[in-house]
């Protein structure tokens, strides 16, 4: 019994890491490491979670038209320990944000740099290691 006990134990511990390691992706394969790319608008979004958080933020694009933008930032363990909470970021705040942007212009995605709350000064720019 305590055999298969181990063994149920030991098959449960590989599959559990095994999927983590898998599940992880290269962010050279979303987004442009060699470019950045600056947005201005306001906050629609903040998620604040684990692996990554994200930041939805409305503001023109490159032609001028408001669209939604998806910003991938650190997971919140990460934040946390960076000052970031989940009562940092609030709708409707006026932000810039620099990032990585995605491969595919057309999603409308960055790789959080940094990000600047305009009505305070209020300032990030850190790592996703």
């Amino acid at each position: 019994m305590k055999r298969i006990l181990f063994a149920l134990v030991i098959t449960v511990g590989a599959l559990v890491t095994g999927g983590r390691m898998f599940a992880h992706h290269s962010f050279a394969a979303t987004y442009f490491e060699d470019k950045t790319q600056k947005i201005e608008g306001n906050l629609v979004q903040f998620l604040y979670r684990n692996p990554h958080s994200f930041v939805h933020v409305e503001a023109p694009d490159e032609k001028g038209a408001t669209q939604r933008w998806f910003i991938e930032w650190g997971g919140g363990g990460q934040l946390g320990r960076q000052g970031v909470t989940r009562e940092t970021l609030k709708p409707g705040d006026k932000v810039v944000v620099v990032g990585n942007p995605g491969r595919n212009p057309e999603d409308h995605r960055l790789r959080m740099i940094n990000i600047t709350r305009l009505s305070d000064g209020w300032k990030w720019g850190g790592t996703f290691e």
